[in-house]
């Protein structure tokens, strides 16, 4: 019988840890429709992960949700990667500079609420970078820090999804909710069991009160 410790989880580690998972390549050729990167940096306790939350606006089909940075391609782009360095630019004012080094493609993966795949990245928040902040208002209200730990548990939520009403399993921190995509994205990187489809895990509707 073994004396040693049992090794750490794969979604266990530091940052840049994190983030060297991934070999430093380019992505390949996709049909990506849009790309987001997973901004990673280590706090006091956690290592923790840089969220948006989207502006409401009736024209948004995201409209008032908590997101990763990202967003669409742009034919001008090039390369999927430099869809995710240019909105990280647009969304919250980080620049290459800022990061501890080119982001890492991670994979692609169905967004199928919104009819996308998308291209996800991960990079290290580099130790002399500016403070990320929203840097679109008509875009982006807030932005925020997630700790890792947050994901660990879910708890049932009341949501709009495309203007109609459902009960997703969800993230809630500092009164931010993180669901469907994001959540699933995150909880992935981070090597937690799988919980949440494409779009969110559906619950049974709550029994009306007496």
């Amino acid at each position: 019988m073994s004396s040693g410790a049992s090794p750490p989880p794969r979604g266990s580690g530091s940052a840049a840890e994190l983030v060297r998972r991934f070999p430093s390549l380019r992505p390949p050729v996709s049909t990506a429709g849009a790309a987001v990167t997973i901004v990673l940096r280590d706090g006091r306790s956690d290592v923790e992960a840089l969220l948006i939350e989207r502006t409401v606006s009736p024209s948004d089909p995201a409209s008032g949700q908590v997101a990763l940075p990202g967003g669409r391609v742009d034919e001008r782009d090039g390369s999927l990667a430099a869809t995710a360095v240019r909105e990280l630019r647009e969304e919250v004012g980080l620049s290459a500079e800022d990061l501890d080094g080119p982001p890492r493609f991670v994979r692609c993966t169905p967004a199928s609420r919104f009819g996308l795949t998308v291209g996800v990245f991960a990079a290290e928040l580099a130790a002399a970078a500016r403070p990320p902040a929203a840097e679109s208002p008509e875009e982006v209200a807030h932005v925020f820090w997630l700790p890792r730990g947050a994901l660990l548990a879910g708890r049932a939520v009341e949501r709009s999804d495309l203007g109609q009403p459902r009960t997703v399993l969800a993230t809630v921190h500092e009164g931010h909710i993180v669901w469907g995509f994001t959540r699933r994205v995150l909880r992935d990187f981070f090597d937690l069991p799988v919980e949440d489809p494409a779009a969110g895990q559906v619950l049974p509707p709550r029994p009306p009160s007496s």
